[in-house]
């Protein structure tokens, strides 16, 4: 759904104000091994003074979508572990997240499953696209990979995740799907791994 300038001066408006809660959820960013320092270059909030039509997401984190055109979509995740863990807007559409990755990649890119972990990747220094869950990868998201010589899958490691991976490969040329030890993710190896660079540099040669 193509949006129109007031739409996404809404979006650019609840981001903002939400950025200036973001302090709220620094114990949370903590415990995912990321800092207010990265919540600020990805313009994360927190839902502490919903605008109207937002109190359904209620001290949620705010993770806005965010291209070159400004920001076309917010997703809302718990921060308490309550359910549903995700949340989105009416009406919104699936796309890829932190597509400015795909601009600063070369030949190569990495893409995982859900926001925290692209985030991560990021953090550590790769260029890494994302999806919101593994099925919501649409066909326009194959021609966007297919830019890319190599394309490293990080999903989680899951039946699911890795299903998704072998699915991929078979649609796109170039996937080389990095094997996620089961019930972890990339966040959760990042974190648990006191030299998580290595072992993430182990896996992607750049």
């Amino acid at each position: 759904m193509k949006q129109n300038q007031e739409q996404k001066k809404l979006l650019e408006q609840a981001t903002s104000h939400y950025q200036k809660s973001i302090n709220l959820a620094e114990e949370y960013l903590a415990k995912r091994g990321l800092s207010l320092e990265d919540a600020e270059r990805f313009r994360l909030g927190v839902v502490n003074q919903p605008l109207v039509g937002h109190e359904a997401y209620q001290n949620r984190l705010a993770i806005p979508y965010i291209t070159r055109a400004g920001v076309v979509d917010i997703r809302f995740r718990a921060i308490d572990y309550s359910e549903p863990k995700y949340l989105g807007l009416p009406a919104s559409v699936t796309r890829l997240y932190n597509v400015e990755a795909y601009f600063q990649a070369t030949d190569w890119i990495c893409l995982c499953e859900g926001e925290i972990d692209t985030i991560t990747l990021s953090k550590l220094g790769y260029p890494a696209l994302g999806i919101p869950g593994v099925k919501n990868i649409k066909p326009h998201h194959y021609k966007i990979l297919s830019d890319f010589d190599r394309i490293y899958v990080f999903a989680d490691g899951d039946t699911a995740g890795r299903d998704f991976a072998k699915d991929l490969a078979r649609k796109v040329a170039g996937v080389i799907p990095i094997t996620i030890p089961d019930g972890e993710d990339v966040n959760s190896l990042f974190i648990k791994n006191a030299n998580g660079f290595d072992w993430f540099k182990q896996k992607v040669a750049a």
